[in-house]
């Protein structure tokens, strides 16, 4: 009887609508919080879509540096607009609901586009790596064809890493609960819904992140450490230094990128008692929009030829 009884509690996670509360906390000022959370979005997309339009269309712009860069605007792109206007939807006209298969989806598509937005990184401080240690070799090791190969590897490992994701979360048993406290689906928060034991999802995720993103910081930092040590064997200070500022814009998105997710990362799963529910949500809300509105900004403001094209094609305009 008692094993009937657990039967029948459990519920087919397809036949229910789930409810996304956004900020848990703050629901009083979720339409305040939106305002900042819109034009950060807005900026995102305006700032990534002339980025990748700039570098596809300028000649001067098609060296490697410039097509992981438009990778990189492009993950941006996607990832703000996986989340942000659901967030939007909840915050401005309590649009909650999500049913299981679309909140499913986008946790597919939010840890997908994060895995490949880490392995472009990665590619990019292996640029930097090629152009200031092997400046005389550089087009001849990043060729188009390197480039594309390093792109599909991106996208192919990124999936085959969060496809699994998916089962993991259609083969628990859910009991009924259907209320995520969150602004957007999540794998821990889906899986938390569940009555069953969710140690394979944990233990699956923490050994991904360790063997996708904690492997790319690795090879970033060995990276930046062959990159200083060059460096700094250049006998002139001002070489040195035109040598650093080209990797300035990178290390600022690197660590845009990488503090808010680990601290969301960590604190989803070991931080719930320690970290406040609502600081933790917050933090990630911005992590969605923030690093997108920045990235594009940053390569504008550090690099000489996108400012110029930027210049050009509004004076154009104007002039029209």
């Amino acid at each position: 009887m008692k094993v009937a009884s657990s039967f029948h509690n459990h519920t087919n996670p397809q036949d229910v609508w789930y409810v996304l509360i956004g900020i848990p906390g703050l629901e009083d000022l979720h339409s305040w919080i939106a305002i900042p959370i819109c034009s950060m979005y807005i900026v995102a997309v305006i700032g990534n879509v002339l980025l990748i339009f700039l570098i596809v269309t300028e000649r001067s712009l098609h060296e490697p540096m410039y097509f992981f860069l438009s990778m990189l605007a492009l993950a941006d792109l996607l990832l703000s607009t996986a989340t942000a206007p659901k967030m939007l939807a909840i915050f401005w006209f309590h649009s909650r609901g999500i049913s299981f298969g679309s909140c499913v989806s986008q946790m597919f598509f939010i840890h997908f586009i994060f895995v490949a937005e880490s392995a472009i990184l990665l590619a990019m401080a292996f640029d930097r790596y090629v152009a200031i240690c092997y400046p005389l070799r550089y087009t001849t090791i990043l060729t188009s064809s390197v480039i594309g190969k390093i792109g599909t590897a991106a996208v192919v490992r990124s999936f085959l890493i969060c496809f699994p994701f998916i089962f993991l979360v259609y083969r628990l048993l859910y009991c009924g609960k259907h209320i995520i406290p969150h602004s957007y689906c999540e794998h821990m928060g889906i899986a938390r819904l569940a009555c069953d034991n969710t140690t394979v999802n944990i233990i699956y995720g923490l050994t991904m992140a360790l063997l996708s993103t904690g492997l790319d910081i690795l090879l970033i930092i060995i990276s930046y450490t062959m990159i200083l040590r060059t460096v700094f064997q250049i006998p002139s200070w001002a070489a040195r230094y035109k040598a650093l500022n080209t990797c300035g814009s990178h290390i600022c998105v690197i660590l845009l990128f990488y503090t808010p997710a680990f601290f969301s990362f960590f604190a989803h799963r070991f931080g719930g008692k320690t970290v406040p529910r609502h600081i933790h949500i917050l933090v990630a809300n911005l992590y969605v929009v923030v690093p997108p509105m920045l990235n594009p900004i940053i390569y504008g403001v550090k690099t000489k030829q996108i400012q110029d094209r930027v210049v050009f094609l509004f004076s154009s305009v104007s002039t029209c």
